[in-house]
């Protein structure tokens, strides 16, 4: 759903109260639509600027995902929430056959290679599942540093074909 659509309603509203205003009969329409206008000019800038920076943040058309907390090089307590993001593809529960869905797999520490992306992700200390269909988790990890990747698994926990769904590994700094 485009973000216009999202914003309807509140136009909406705010033209009935336009309206609405108790003024003299012969000044209402004027002022109404220009203040209106002004109004409507105002939010299309907004939306403009919200769909400029979601394209900046997004450079690529998808799908992908990605960290929408954490950045390379960051410094965290030693519990801390990270939360997955994903566009260009839906997510869903494990065993759910919907075509362009998956869910989240968290690799900590580690890398898959190209062999172990033939086959379902493992599931263990290094390869957390989110079968679940789950956007976020607390992490508790001892101080240090170490590295994070996203992977988007199928229905069956194996990588997208032909080409794989991964976010950039990155390094978080563990107080």
């Amino acid at each position: 759903m485009r973000l216009a659509a999202l914003l309807a309603a509140p136009v909406l509203a705010l033209a009935f109260a336009a309206c609405t205003e108790s003024k003299p009969a012969e000044n209402v329409s004027t002022e109404a639509e220009s203040k209106m206008s002004d109004r409507l000019v105002a939010l299309e800038q907004t939306i403009s600027d919200m769909e400029a920076d979601a394209v900046a943040l997004h450079e690529t058309p998808g799908p992908a995902v990605y960290f929408v907390n954490l950045r390379d090089g960051q410094t965290v307590p030693q519990s801390f929430r990270v939360v997955f993001g994903a566009y260009g593809i839906g997510v869903a529960p494990a065993l759910t056959d919907k075509p362009d869905t998956g869910h989240h797999h968290l690799l900590i520490d580690t890398t898959l290679t190209d062999e172990d992306k033939q086959f379902a992700i493992p599931k263990d200390d290094k390869h957390m599942h989110f079968g679940g269909g789950q956007t976020e988790v607390v992490l508790q990890l001892s101080p240090g540093p170490h590295t994070l990747q996203l992977a988007f698994g199928d229905m069956n926990h194996e990588l997208h074909k032909p080409t794989p769904i991964m976010s950039e590994k990155i390094t978080v700094n563990v107080q």
